[in-house]
C-alpha cells in the first residue's frame, strides 16, 4: 500500500522551476505577517481577525446539506472523514465560546454555534443512517459489521466498501461521543428526540468493549507493515475511556432533560479499559513502538492517562523518537506521502516500510497539539489558588511549561504558508523529494523538506487548520481550557471537585476505602447454624423490603436501555455485570434491588464449585473493588453463603473467612460487616428509570433470589468429611478404545448396569460422538444425562470426571476473553491447542465464541479434558500477570498447551 485509502489513484510529480528550485507551494510562505495584534486593539478586532479566518479557510468548505467538511478542499473529491470533520467542528465551536464574551456580536455566537451544531448533526445523520451495523457490531464487534468512517460529504452515503478501506475506528466514534459532551456541556442543543438518545446509548455499547476491538487506529492503517490486519491501540482504547467518563450520566438534552435522556455506562467496562490503557502505554500497540496519535489521547481533547508518571513517559517518548525540525513523525518508518511509497498499492509488500526509514514525513499539526498541551499551566495556577492546594498538588496539575507555548509556536511559525488573502495556512506535511532520499538517508536532518499543498492534498489540510486556530485562541488569551473543555476533562481525576453532572455518581475520590459487607444466608436453618459460631447473617426474608437478585437479572433489565424499534435497535447485549456494577443499589420499578457478584453464580463452569477458589475469587473482588472504587459513597458487597458451602471439609476455609469479616480485614482490604438495612443509605444508587412502563405496557418480570424452603426444625447437617463415594472414587472398569466400537445395544445395557460416573462419562462420551446430544437413553438425552453426572461429581469433587463432562458438553468459563487481553495488552502472544500438535497463535483479542472455538477444536484431540484444563490455566495466567507483570519478563509467547503438558510430567 502506498498510501491513506482516501488517496488510491493519484500520483506523485516532482517538478522544477525553470532555475533549477523546488517550488515550496502554491501558497507563499508566511513572511512577515504578524498574527498577535497589539495589546491595545479591542477584543471585538481580534475575534474579527479570526472569524475572518475560519471563514475563509474553513467554513467556506462546509457542507450546505449535511453540514460535514471534505477531507481534501479541492472540488472533485467529495470524501468526508469523521475525524477530521469533529475537529473543524470544534474550532468553530471554540471561536463562537470567544464570541460569547461580546454583547453585540451581530449574530457572529448563533452562526458559529449553528454551524457546529450543523456537522455534529451531519454526523449523526450518517450513523443513523447505518443503525443496522451498530446492532450487528454490538453482537459480534468485527471490521466488517462497524460503523463507516468516511461519507460522500454531501449525501452522507457511504463511499468505500470494508474490503476498500480500513472503517473500524474506535477513536473516531469515541472523539465524537466526547465532543458531543462538551458541546452540550456549553449549552449547544444537538440531540432533539429519544430516537437519536437511544442511538447515542448504543454507541456507548460498541465502545464499551473497545479494550478488546483490534481496530485500524488514526492512520487508517492498522498495523504498521500496513498489510490489513488490525490491532489493538492505546489511542483508541484511550479515547474510548476519555468518551465513557465524560458520557457516563449525561443528560443528552443538557439543562431541559429529564431522566429518559440520560446514557448509562457499565462502569466495569470503563474500568477495563482503564487497566488495558495503563498496561499498553508508553507504546501505541504491538508493532508500533510509539506514536503522535498518542497526543490526542493523552493531552488535548481526551486527557485519557490518570497517572502523572505513565502521561511523562509517554509524551517523553513521543518527542524523543518522532520530533522533528518540520514537525512530527506519525510513526517510525511510516511510508505515507513518502517519494518511495508506491501510489498504486494498497498494501505493503513484506518489510518494505525498511524502505522509509529516515524519511518519514513530519507534521506540523503536532507542533499544534504540543502548544495546546502548554496551555493547561495557567489555568492550573487558577485552579490552585481557587482550592488553595500545595505546590505539590499544583504541580500534579501541570502538563507543560511556559516556555512550551514559546518553543513550538517558534517551531511552527516559519512552516506555515499564507493564502493568497493573506490568511496562515498549515501545510499537512513535509516530505523530502525523491532526488534527495539517498543523501537525507545517508545523513539524516541534512536535506530541506518541502511542503505538501502543492495542489495535490487540495487548497487547505483543514485538520490542522482548525487545531491552529484553537491554539491561537488560547495563546491570545481569548478562550481558556475551562472554556474549551466544559466538563473538566483537563484536571488531573484526584484534583477535580463535584462536576456539575445530576445522574452521575462517577467521583474521583481518594481515600482509604472500607468496603461494606453484608452476610446473606440461604436459608434460616444456615443462619441458626451460623450464629452458634458467632457469625450474625440474614436471610432473604429479614432484609425485604430490599430484593437480593442475581447479576443475571440486573442483565435483563439493562436490556431494557436503549432499545429502539424503529431503528432496529435491541439494547444492551447479554454482558455480566461486574464488581463494581454489582456493589452499588438499584431503584427499579419503585423496587430497592442489591445484587451479589457474580463469582456465587452457580456457574455452568465447575470452577465455581471449588470452595478454595471461590474464597480466592472473594478476597481478589474485594482488592480490586479497593483499587478501582471512584464513586460518592461506599461499595457495598454482598457476601452469598449457600449450604453447600460448609458441607465436608469446605467448613473450615469458610468458617475462617467469615472470622476474618468479623475482624474487619479481608485480604487486607478494611471491611465493615452490619445489617443490610443500615448499610444501604452510605452506598451508591443507580436510578433505572429508562424501565417506565406505560398504560398498555406489560412490566417485565424479574427473578429474586429467594430463601431455601425447608422443613421448620430441620438441622444443617455438616459432615465432618465427604461422604464415602463409594460408587465416585472407583476407577473406570472399562477402557474407551475397547468400547468405542462396539454395538450401540451393548454400550447401552452397560450404562444401565454401571453404577460407576467415571465408567458412565466414557460411555456417554462414544454415544455422543456416535449417536449425537439427542439421542434417548434411560434417563433422557444424552445431553441431560452428562449434565447431571456433571452436577453430580461436581459436588462430590470428583474433578476428573468434571473435567471429562465439562469438555463434552463444551462449557466454557467465564471471562476467559478478558483473561487472554490481559496477556497481549503486556505485549506477549498466547498460543492455545494440545501439546505437539498444531496450536493457535492469538496475537490480537477475540470475542468468547471465537476462543471457544479454537479450543475445543485444538486441544480435544488427545484428551477430552485438555480444553477446559487449558481454560483453567488461561484464567490464572490472566490474573498473575496482571498483578505480577515482572513474573512474565522476557517471555515472548505463553504457549499454554505446553504449561499443562508440563504439569502432567510432575
Amino acid at each position: 500500500m502506498a498510501t491513506s485509502n482516501t488517496d488510491r489513484g493519484t500520483t506523485s510529480h516532482v517538478f522544477l522551476w525553470s532555475d533549477g528550485r523546488y517550488p515550496c507551494s502554491v501558497y507563499e510562505p508566511m513572511k512577515s505577517i504578524n498574527l498577535l495584534k497589539p495589546d491595545a486593539e479591542s477584543l471585538w478586532d481580534k475575534l474579527d481577525h479570526y472569524y475572518r479566518i475560519v471563514k475563509a479557510t474553513v467554513l467556506v468548505f462546509q457542507s450546505p446539506t449535511t453540514g460535514l467538511f471534505p477531507t481534501k478542499t479541492c472540488n472533485e473529491n467529495p470524501r468526508a472523514k469523521i475525524h477530521d470533520s469533529l475537529y473543524c467542528a470544534a474550532c468553530v465551536w471554540v471561536l463562537a465560546l470567544a464570541y460569547r464574551r461580546i454583547d453585540d456580536d451581530k449574530g457572529r455566537t448563533h452562526e458559529l454555534e449553528h454551524s457546529a451544531i450543523k456537522c455534529m448533526r451531519g454526523i449523526l445523520f450518517c450513523y443513523m443512517r447505518q443503525a443496522d451495523k451498530v446492532q450487528q457490531y454490538k453482537q459480534d464487534p468485527k471490521p466488517s459489521k462497524c460503523l463507516h468512517s468516511v461519507f460522500n460529504v454531501h449525501t452522507g452515503d457511504e463511499v468505500f466498501s470494508h474490503e476498500e478501506y480500513g472503517h473500524l475506528q474506535i477513536n473516531a466514534v469515541s472523539l465524537f461521543l466526547l465532543y458531543l459532551v462538551e458541546m452540550i456541556s456549553s449549552g449547544l442543543q444537538i440531540i432533539y428526540n429519544t430516537d437519536e438518545v437511544s442511538f447515542i446509548q448504543n454507541l456507548v455499547f460498541c465502545v464499551e468493549r473497545a479494550y478488546r476491538v483490534p481496530d485500524f487506529g488514526m492512520w487508517e492503517r492498522g498495523s504498521k507493515y500496513n498489510n490489513g490486519s488490525t490491532e489493538l491501540h492505546s489511542s483508541s482504547v484511550g479515547l474510548a475511556k476519555a468518551a465513557l467518563e465524560a458520557i457516563n450520566g449525561f443528560n443528552l438534552f443538557g439543562n431541559q432533560g429529564c431522566s429518559w435522556s440520560v446514557i448509562f455506562v457499565d462502569l466495569d467496562a470503563h474500568n477495563r479499559n482503564r487497566q488495558t490503557l495503563c498496561s499498553l502505554l508508553p507504546r501505541e500497540s504491538r508493532s508500533h513502538n510509539t506514536d503522535a496519535a498518542l497526543l490526542p489521547c493523552i493531552s488535548y481533547p481526551a486527557f485519557a492517562v490518570d497517572d502523572e508518571a505513565l502521561y511523562s513517559q509517554t509524551i517523553d517518548k513521543i518527542v524523543r523518537k518522532l520530533k522533528g525540525k518540520y514537525g512530527f513523525k506519525r510513526f517510525l518508518r511510516d511510508g505515507y506521502r513518502t517519494a518511495l511509497e508506491d501510489k498504486n498499492r494498497q498494501y505493503y509488500k513484506p518489510a518494505e516500510i525498511k524502505l522509509f526509514d529516515g524519511i518519514e514525513c513530519e507534521f506540523p499539526l503536532f507542533f499544534i497539539f504540543m502548544m495546546i498541551d502548554a496551555q493547561l499551566i495557567g489555568v492550573a495556577a487558577r485552579i490552585a489558588a481557587l482550592f488553595l492546594l500545595t505546590w505539590a498538588a499544583v504541580k500534579g496539575l501541570f502538563r507543560g511549561h511556559p516556555e512550551q507555548v514559546k518553543e513550538y509556536q517558534d517551531l511552527l511559525d516559519p512552516l506555515l504558508q499564507q493564502s493568497t488573502e493573506g490568511y496562515p495556512v498549515v501545510p499537512k506535511y513535509y516530505h523530502v523529494p525523491a532526488d534527495f532520499v539517498e543523501l537525507e538517508k545517508k545523513n539524516p536532518g541534512s536535506q530541506k523538506r518541502f511542503p505538501s499543498n502543492h495542489g495535490r492534498d487540495g487548497k487547505f489540510f483543514l485538520l490542522g487548520q482548525s487545531l491552529y486556530i484553537i491554539a491561537k485562541l488560547l495563546v491570545d488569551g481569548l478562550v481558556s481550557i475551562k472554556d474549551i473543555d466544559p466538563v473538566k476533562r483537563f484536571i488531573p481525576p484526584q484534583d477535580q471537585r463535584n462536576i456539575s453532572m445530576r445522574y452521575s455518581n462517577q467521583g474521583p475520590l481518594e481515600n482509604d476505602l472500607v468496603v461494606h459487607v453484608a452476610l446473606i444466608a440461604e436459608s434460616q436453618r444456615l443462619q441458626v447454624f451460623l450464629n452458634t459460631y458467632g457469625i450474625q447473617t440474614q436471610t432473604p426474608q429479614q432484609v425485604e423490603p430490599i430484593q437480593i437478585w442475581p447479576q443475571q437479572e440486573l442483565v435483563k433489565a439493562y436490556f431494557h436501555l436503549g432499545i429502539n424499534g424503529k431503528l432496529g435497535l435491541s439494547g444492551r447485549p447479554d454482558r455480566p455485570i461486574g464488581c463494581l456494577g454489582t456493589s452499588k443499589i438499584y431503584r427499579i420499578l419503585g423496587k430497592t434491588v442489591v445484587c451479589y457478584p457474580i463469582i456465587f453464580d452457580l456457574s455452568d463452569f465447575y470452577m465455581s464449585q471449588d470452595v478454595m477458589m471461590l474464597i480466592d475469587d472473594i478476597k481478589n473482588a474485594l482488592q480490586f473493588i479497593k483499587q478501582y472504587w471512584k464513586m460518592h459513597g461506599r461499595p457495598l458487597f454482598l457476601v452469598l453463603i449457600r449450604e453447600d458451602n460448609i458441607r465436608g471439609s469446605r467448613f473450615n476455609p469458610i468458617l475462617d473467612m467469615l472470622a476474618s469479616f468479623k475482624k474487619g480485614v479481608v485480604g487486607g482490604v478494611k471491611v465493615r460487616v452490619d445489617r443490610l438495612q443500615t448499610l444501604i443509605s452510605g452506598a451508591v444508587v443507580e436510578q433505572l428509570d429508562f424501565l417506565r412502563i406505560g398504560d398498555t405496557e406489560e412490566p417485565p418480570e424479574f427473578k429474586s433470589f429467594e430463601e431455601l424452603e425447608l422443613p421448620k426444625h430441620s438441622k444443617v447437617k455438616r459432615q465432618t468429611s465427604t461422604p464415602n463415594a463409594t460408587e465416585l472414587e472407583q476407577q473406570p472398569d472399562i477402557n474407551h478404545t475397547d468400547w468405542k466400537n462396539k454395538p450401540i445395544h451393548e454400550i447401552l445395557q452397560k450404562l444401565n448396569d454401571c453404577s460407576c460416573v467415571a465408567t458412565q462419562i466414557i460411555l456417554l462420551s462414544i454415544l455422543l460422538k456416535r449417536e449425537g446430544p439427542n439421542f434417548i437413553t434411560k434417563e433422557g438425552t444424552v445431553s441431560d444425562h452428562i449434565e447431571r453426572i456433571y452436577r453430580k461429581a461436581g459436588s462430590k469433587k470428583f474433578w476428573s470426571v468434571v473435567r471429562f463432562a465439562a469438555s463434552l458438553l463444551c462449557k466454557l468459563v467465564d471471562s476467559l476473553a478478558p483473561s487472554i487481553t490481559n496477556v497481549l495488552v503486556q505485549g506477549k502472544q498466547v498460543t492455545l491447542g494440545a501439546f505437539g500438535q498444531e496450536e493457535e497463535i492469538i496475537s490480537n483479542p477475540l470475542s468468547p465464541g471465537a476462543i471457544k472455538d479454537i479450543i475445543y477444536n485444538k486441544c480435544n484431540l488427545q484428551d477430552e479434558r485438555e480444553a477446559v484444563l487449558q481454560q483453567e490455566l488461561v484464567i490464572h495466567i490472566g490474573w498473575i500477570i496482571s498483578n505480577s507483570p515482572e513474573l512474565f519478563n522476557g517471555m515472548l509467547k505463553i504457549r499454554v498447551g505446553l504449561v499443562n503438558h508440563s504439569l502432567n510430567l510432575f
